[in-house]
């Protein structure tokens, strides 16, 4: 009989994870077995696995391990690797404070977009240092049924294309990802966002992610919509020489963004375990192997 396998779950703005701690990287997390732990019906569902791993343990982070103790191992629902999740990142650093890894204030975590600078605060926020923007040039479009929209190509250390568009409901459903032009933008895929004006520098937006279909959030979808914002806005801060913070309203909740005259983006919002326990070991055995 397999070994039981503990885990966690959790969201930022309901973007929901399942949390895996392996500390020793000692598991073999197949893509059909991250498949089937964010199945919503025959496992436990989330948007994505956070695969917990010393930096020092892990091939793809042990460069990184002199600064930072811990990677974020992140998966998609449907089992690929992912670069970066912004609201992953959020949900990784509360885990580490709920299991006693860390306190409050000042971390680093290791990821494939790099290491990020994370500051969990003591009214529940969390605020992940997100790097910069770089904005690819050519022009790209989105597609839904007979609208199409130019976009604007964003990249957070994964790829985005950023539409704004009268009225969400303009998005579809999202169960399939948006045909976006010319397929060569975007070789290995694309989250694609959706978005509507709410107020000065205040924005609402819907986003298919790569792999996981539509989320009810998305941290780097909402960093590239505000960085689209600011160029289509002219507040760009490289250019007025101050930061420019953005509201930004998902289906999950709430998440404010804020980028830097010297390009550093910062994203704040909660972040929440809601549940752990041990997956069972005969479930284990049959589905993961």
């Amino acid at each position: 009989m397999s070994t039981p396998i503990a885990f966690l779950k959790g969201h930022g703005t309901e973007n929901d994870f399942v949390i895996i701690p392996d500390p020793e990287n000692a598991l073999d997390l197949s893509p059909a077995a991250v498949a089937s732990l964010c199945d919503r019906r025959a496992g436990i569902g989330g948007d994505g696995v956070l695969h917990v791993v010393r930096s020092a343990a892990h091939p793809e982070a042990r460069a990184m391990a002199g600064e930072a103790e811990w990677f974020m191992d992140y998966r998609n629902g449907d089992g690929s690797v992912a670069e970066m999740c912004g609201n992953g990142v959020r949900v990784f650093a509360r885990y580490l404070q709920h299991a006693g890894h860390v306190a409050e204030g000042d971390l680093a975590i290791a990821t494939r977009g790099g290491v990020k600078q994370v500051h969990l605060a003591k009214n529940g926020d969390v605020t992940v240092g997100m790097g910069r923007a770089r904005l690819p040039e050519g022009d790209v479009n989105v597609a839904v049924g007979e609208r199409t929209w130019p976009a604007r190509n964003v990249n957070m250390g994964n790829p985005h294309a950023v539409a704004f568009v009268a009225d969400l409901a303009h998005a579809g459903d999202l169960y399939s990802a948006p045909p976006v032009s010319p397929s060569t933008a975007y070789p290995d895929g694309v989250n694609v966002e959706f978005v509507v004006d709410r107020g000065p520098r205040h924005v609402a937006m819907r986003v298919h992610e790569r792999g996981s279909g539509e989320t009810r959030s998305c941290g780097t979808g909402a960093c590239a919509v505000a960085v689209a914002a600011a160029r289509r806005d002219g507040t760009d801060p490289a250019v007025t020489g101050t930061p420019a913070t953005y509201t930004v309203d998902v289906p999950g909740g709430r998440l404010v963004i804020t980028e830097r005259p010297d390009g550093e983006i910062e994203m704040t919002g909660p972040a929440v375990i809601v549940a752990e326990g041990l997956i069972d070991a005969d479930w284990r055995a049959r589905t993961l192997g």
